[in-house]
């Protein structure tokens, strides 16, 4: 029975005993504290933190684990404090530079009843390291030949703080012949290259001294020195040069040692032992890759060291020296770069289930193009992937179902901006570190006809010298269409526009393939001086789309009308006889020539002088108003007939002209002077002043009447235009002529000259109109003479015929 009671008992006390070790709370507590800290500052209060009792903690038993034979930690049982009991070095610690984060981890267990408590003790770095290189004193032997721009590794500084503590930059003495350059780390290290920047001279200069000085990013910033003793060779052998500049190898993690990597090779040109040569790591290569992998410096073999971790480190880059074994050896380098795998993973697929490709630019957005599926052979969120495009494309990805998805048209698209798309898909799974790969779709862009042609002005003014040849190229209309095939092949044709019962396609031609206009008449300037019409530019789309543009058409004047005389007035011919008594004043008006140019004024002003003159003392002739007048009175000298011949000139070039020849014969009658008949009897000026305001008032109701029966027939008879309407502008064909003649009639517009009336009666008396202010319209009226005493002869071009 006493068995039974110890059995049972005991059977109660492990009972208890693991139920006191089930309700242990294994909880874990954080803190935070900077490296280096004095030996007995509290970090925390346990008792507060862990919500133990004070008062049994001394009574009770507490044990702090011991880390790599350092109890770093300890605990005051009488405050309940954790403190420091041993110094921490951070760097001391955690070996490793690529573990941002330094943890160090402490159990502690309390017993009666047993309790067990996790402490997370993170450990901060501070700068209380300085930089330190491997070597104090760096030798370079460098060759006098040495090329500007060469490059020399020079050792690393080494800092064991982290983050921003560690090595920042480097700096260089004041050197005329070298500068450095800073480099960067596949783990974040920084290296300094030695560049050359000016030739050496070893006759000057055998030895340059140098101080390189490495500063960390710590707040205040540390820093340590180096000298680098340059030695100039005098050689010119020739350097060994590698295989290739560089290699990339790939190599799996967990590699068995002693495995070949690669095998390097080197060549040098030069003979015997020159020629033989030497394998070394540069500078440059940082002391783990030396330790990770061995350097045969004889055959340049590489092969594994110790045993490579993916997780510390992915990429090996390493510098290769080959030196060879001349006097004044040379080198050449090689960078070689290992890329580690990770083993066992697998990288994401992507498969294109259906792709609709070409597509037409309008097609709306949201309209799927594309199904995509995505896969990956791994588990957990090694299997997990996100799939995305670039974000400057007018696409989106949009997701269907379990790991397919959409792409849809997230913009409108354009073809004349871009014609087609290489759309990049790309998949990355969530492993660490995470696996890719991507597929490359392209989308070409079908052209619709969503461009109207444009013409690169939109009103073109066109010169056109008249007197043209039919068929002659005015100007080349050229549109552009930004489509393509029959969307941008266009076709061009004149607006038909009906003037004066006149159809634009019977005065202009337009190539409907190129543009080209032409004329098909040869233009004049006297009747017609420009023209206003459009032109259509259509593409031969569906439906078609069309622009227009404003032409006008400026007729350019030509001197091609001699002047006509028109007075003194003769029937036949061009010779005049005219009778003055002898005993005519000095001074006095013998006649006035008066002729008329149609062209343009510059072409029309005329001037007059004399082509024959009997007696050149006795008449003179006003070169620009044509008025012969005596320069003296006549002597019985003087022969009883006098020949005038005038010739009227235009400004034109080259100058065309008309002659007028005057027969004066002397009489001793009295007769009255031509000046003397400037006023004859109200009976016999046909042309009084109420008469001429009648003929002005009648011609212009007739012309306003005319002009609005013409407008009125030009509106009926023109069709609606498809395209924009174009910009107000004066009349599409204006033509006036400078002068006219009908029913023995002249008008001009000649600014230079003076009106005049000349009429001759039945009985042969003259009537002549006093001048009109410059700048007015001049009318020359002539009445045919009854007598016939005039002979007629044409000195001019053309001839004006006067009705009877």
């Amino acid at each position: 029975m006493e068995q039974k009671d110890l059995l049972w008992i005991r059977y109660v006390f492990v009972f208890i005993f693991a139920a006191a070790l089930f309700h242990t709370v294994f909880a874990v507590t954080h803190y935070t504290i900077p490296e280096e800290m004095d030996e007995g500052s509290v970090i925390a209060n346990l008792v507060s933190d862990l919500g133990l009792d004070l008062k049994s903690l001394g009574k009770r038993t507490m044990r702090l684990d011991v880390v790599a034979n350092k109890k770093y930690l300890e605990v005051n049982k009488d405050t309940g404090e954790l403190y420091i009991l041993e110094r921490i070095d951070r760097e001391s610690l955690c070996t490793s530079k690529s573990v941002t984060t330094c943890v160090l981890k402490v159990d502690a267990t309390l017993e009666n009843p047993i309790r067990m408590f996790n402490i997370e003790l993170e450990i901060t770095d501070i700068n209380d390291n300085a930089p330190r290189f491997r070597r104090d004193t760096m030798y370079l032997d460098i060759s006098e030949v040495t090329p500007v721009g060469e490059r020399f590794s020079l050792t690393n500084a080494v800092d064991p703080d982290t983050g921003s503590n560690s090595v920042k930059t480097y700096y260089l003495s004041e050197s005329d012949h070298f500068i450095i350059e800073i480099q960067t780390g596949r783990d974040g290290s920084k290296f300094a290259d030695l560049i050359l920047k000016k030739s050496l001279d070893r006759e000057k200069q055998t030895l340059h001294n140098l101080l390189l000085t490495a500063v960390d990013g710590g707040v205040p910033a540390r820093s340590g020195t180096a000298s680098i003793i340059v030695r100039v060779l005098d050689t010119n052998d020739n350097a060994p040069q590698f295989d290739k500049d560089s290699y990339t190898i790939n190599l799996t993690e967990n590699a068995p040692i002693g495995r070949l990597v690669v095998k390097l090779n080197a060549t040098d040109k030069d003979e015997s032992s020159n020629s033989e040569i030497i394998y070394s790591y540069s500078l440059y290569t940082s002391e783990k890759t030396q330790q990770t992998f061995r350097l045969n410096p004889d055959n340049g073999e590489i092969r594994v060291k110790e045993m490579i971790n993916y997780e510390d480190f992915r990429i090996y880059d390493m510098e290769i020296i080959a030196t060879d074994k001349g006097v004044n050896s040379l080198s050449g380098k090689c960078k070689v770069k290992i890329l580690i795998t990770d083993m066992n993973d697998n990288h994401p697929e992507i498969s294109i289930k259906s792709l609709s490709s070409p597509v037409k630019e309008d097609i709306p957005v949201n309209t799927v193009i594309a199904l995509v599926s995505v896969s990956d052979k791994d588990s957990g969120e090694n299997g997990q992937v996100d799939i995305h495009i670039s974000d400057n494309l007018p696409f989106a990805l949009k997701e269907s179902s379990d790991n397919y998805y959409e792409l849809i048209i997230s913009e409108p698209l354009d073809r004349e901006k871009m014609p087609e798309y290489d759309i990049t898909i790309t998949v990355t799974d969530r492993g660490n570190p995470p696996l890719s790969d991507n597929e490359t779709i392209t989308v070409e862009l079908l052209d619709v006809n969503d461009n109207v042609p444009q013409f690169p002005q939109t009103f073109y003014t066109i010169p056109v010298m008249e007197n043209n040849p039919p068929g002659a190229l005015l100007s080349s209309l050229t549109a552009i269409d930004p489509d393509l095939h029959e969307n941008q092949y266009l076709v061009y044709f004149i607006i038909e526009k009906e003037i004066v019962n006149t159809s634009m396609s019977m005065l202009f031609s337009i190539n409907p393939e190129n543009g080209n206009l032409y004329a098909l008449k040869t233009f004049d300037y006297e009747i017609e001086k420009e023209f206003l019409f459009h032109i259509e530019a259509r593409d031969s789309g569906v439906p078609p789309l069309s622009s227009n543009v404003t032409v006008h058409i400026i007729i350019m004047d030509q001197n091609d009308n001699t002047p006509v005389i028109v007075s003194p007035w003769r029937a036949h011919g061009s010779v005049v006889e005219e009778k003055i008594p002898r005993s005519t004043d000095k001074g006095t008006l013998i006649a006035k020539v008066i002729a008329i140019d149609s062209d343009s004024v510059h072409n029309s002003r005329i001037t007059y002088q004399f082509l024959q003159n009997t007696d050149a003392t006795l008449f003179s002739l006003d070169q620009y108003n044509g008025e012969i007048r005596t320069m003296r009175m006549f002597s019985y000298r003087d022969s009883r007939h006098q020949r005038l011949v005038v010739i009227a000139k235009d400004n034109g070039e080259p100058a065309l002209s008309a002659t007028v020849t005057i027969k004066l014969s002397t009489v001793e009658t009295a007769l009255k002077t031509y000046a003397d008949m400037t006023e004859v009897p109200l009976e016999y000026d046909i042309f009084s002043d109420l008469n001429l305001y009648l003929v002005i008032g009648l011609g212009s109701v007739s012309f306003l009447l005319l002009i609005t029966i013409l407008v009125t027939i030009v509106l009926k008879c023109q069709k609606p235009k498809p395209s924009k309407a174009a910009p107000p502008s004066r009349n599409s064909v204006i033509s006036e002529r400078n002068s006219t003649i009908a029913d023995s009639t002249l008008v001009s517009n000649d600014a230079y000259w003076y009106s005049l009336f000349l009429a001759e009666t039945r009985k042969g008396k003259l009537v002549v109109r006093q001048p009109v202010p410059k700048g007015s319209r001049y009318i020359v009226s002539s009445i045919p003479r009854s007598t016939g005493l005039t002979e007629t002869s044409n000195s001019a071009a053309s001839t004006l015929q006067y009705s009877k």
